[in-house]
């Protein structure tokens, strides 16, 4: 099974979090952030991956440390699960409606992290903590730390809400997808230069 354990304390959160990509999408997510929580147990589920996360912020100052933290400390996880990457589709994609709203995800576990995100959530928080630019911040941290292309573009919703459940949705059914074994080349490394690092 394709595990990790993670510990990454700062000055600003100590984390500690248990990842199992083939899971089932089982779950105990607390990070002091509601909604964050509930973005996390959504992408855990879909992804069908198992998570165990505990964060200590300074949510005093704001979510912003702890998004961020979490999505280095979740893309280390993933990245130190999937090792050098054999075996592994590598890409994923996902269009995924939540109610009005509508959005595509796609990921490449390239080695080379970037994330685009395009979105226009109408609302600048949701929630009394969380500020809705850390949707692209998490994304950016994420894929920085797991060597991943993100693609996340918006084509339709008014719903901030909706907008944001749908790319932690859609990028758990992708990240799934991409880290899923090729049954037809479970040994190799999906890459013509013969790495992905």
């Amino acid at each position: 099974m394709r595990k990790a354990e993670v510990t990454r304390n700062t000055t600003e959160t100590k984390i500690h979090l248990q990842l199992t990509i083939d899971g089932t999408g089982q779950q105990s997510i607390k990070t002091g952030v509601g909604f964050l929580d509930h973005m996390m147990e959504l992408f855990v589920r879909h992804g069908r991956f198992d998570l165990t996360l505990v964060c200590d912020g300074d949510t005093e100052v704001d979510a912003h440390h702890t998004t961020e933290d979490v999505a280095i400390a979740i893309g280390r996880a993933f990245s130190e699960s999937l090792g050098e990457r054999r075996g592994i589709k590598r890409y994923g994609s996902m269009l995924l409606p939540m109610d009005e709203a509508l959005v595509m995800t796609a990921i490449d576990i390239s080695g080379r992290g970037m994330a685009v995100v395009e979105l226009a959530i109408p609302s600048e928080k949701i929630g009394q903590q969380f500020d809705t630019e850390l949707v692209e911040e998490f994304f950016i941290a994420f894929a920085r730390e797991l060597g991943a292309t993100i693609h996340l573009h918006q084509i339709a919703g008014k719903n901030s809400h909706h907008i944001v459940e749908a790319c932690f949705k859609g990028f758990g059914r992708a990240l799934g997808e991409a880290v899923a074994i090729n049954q037809a080349a479970p040994d190799e490394i999906p890459s013509t230069k013969g790495t992905i690092q």
